[in-house]
């Protein structure tokens, strides 16, 4: 399999912060959107493009209770967004498509991670991939009037490393049988990472680019709100993210980060000159992950603290048209 997944020298480590990678970067003038851009990494991104002088929209459940973390943020307005809902979807991309602006940049962030029990959507779809895939890639269809009227648009889909967990379940992508949580968690990460894989494909022409950024583990972030508050403490402690007294341990080579660190991989890809001809590939600790064309096919979601380079079903091009194609039935039914 030919691939683009070739380290480009970035100049930036895994310690990159947010600061760092968008350092003499003028957004001036520069529309974007993200997806739970009130908590965790998304707040981070938002804060740190808003700074650099860009216009941000927040997609937000909740626009009320997301407004206060939000506060004295200049240039961000919120939208009701609620990605289990299509007509809520739609809803945001026709607001947004009627202000007339262009779309610079769409940060596809927001996310749940690993209910412990098995959770439909009213169309009967799998909680973790209707929210963190095929959500976003509704938005992203709905929106694309404004991302080509940018003349040079990103769109960055926020993965992880549990993707060499799991591939695509073709022949029941809502684990209506043998539900486990951290591997429908790890199928909707691979499933964005092959989105962005045939985004990229077919829109590169158009001067749209497509990426999934692993931003490493943070802990502190909203992703664990899906699961019982003591079992995700005892989680983080078991592999060694927090210490006893509950403190994050920092550890970025391992892919440990703070919330700064973990978001700069996301602005990398959003913003990043070094990117302005690459599309279609996985990011990791600031620039392109190069290729583990041998995962280790016992990997256990535990091991998953380390940071994870990309593995080739991610990436497989037969698989990303694939899951687009499926992807365009499912939200249409």
């Amino acid at each position: 399999m030919t691939h683009k997944q070739h380290p480009i020298g970035s100049g930036f480590t895994a310690a990159s912060t947010t600061g760092d990678v968008l350092a003499g970067i003028d957004l001036s003038g520069k529309n974007v959107i993200v997806t739970g851009g009130h908590v965790g990494l998304g707040l981070e991104a938002t804060r740190a493009l808003a700074r650099a002088g860009a216009s941000v929209t927040v997609g937000s459940r909740h626009p009320d209770r997301s407004a206060p973390a939000l506060a004295g943020i200049e240039r961000v307005e919120i939208g009701r967004l609620d990605l289990l809902d299509p007509a809520s979807i739609d809803a945001f991309a026709t607001r947004y498509l009627d202000s007339g602006r262009p779309l610079h940049i769409l940060l596809n962030n927001a996310g749940i991670m690993a209910p412990a029990e098995r959770t439909l959507d009213a169309r009967g779809y799998e909680a973790q991939f209707a929210t963190n895939h095929l959500g976003h890639f509704q938005l992203t269809l709905g929106l694309l009037p404004a991302l080509r009227s940018a003349h040079g648009a990103r769109v960055v889909n926020t993965t992880s490393g549990a993707t060499r967990i799991c591939d695509i379940r073709w022949d029941d992508p809502h684990f209506a049988t043998g539900y486990d949580g951290h591997l429908a968690y790890a199928q909707s990460k691979t499933a964005n990472v092959l989105f962005a894989v045939e985004l990229d494909r077919r829109w590169a022409e158009d001067g749209i680019h497509g990426y999934a950024a692993h931003p490493g583990v943070i802990v502190g972030t909203n992703l664990g709100n899906s699961m019982p508050a003591d079992q995700v403490q005892a989680m983080q402690r078991a592999v060694g993210l927090v210490d006893e007294s509950g403190r994050p341990i920092i550890d970025p080579g391992s892919g440990k980060k703070t919330p700064q660190q973990g978001a700069a991989t996301i602005v990398f890809g959003a913003t990043s000159p070094l990117l302005a001809d690459i599309g279609g590939v996985y990011l990791k600790d600031n620039d392109i992950s190069p290729l583990d064309d041998a995962p280790d096919p016992g990997v256990q979601a535990a091991d998953l603290i380390r940071s994870q380079n990309v593995v080739p079903h991610s990436i497989d091009p037969r698989s990303a048209q694939r899951l687009w194609e499926l992807s365009e039935q499912l939200i249409k039914a």
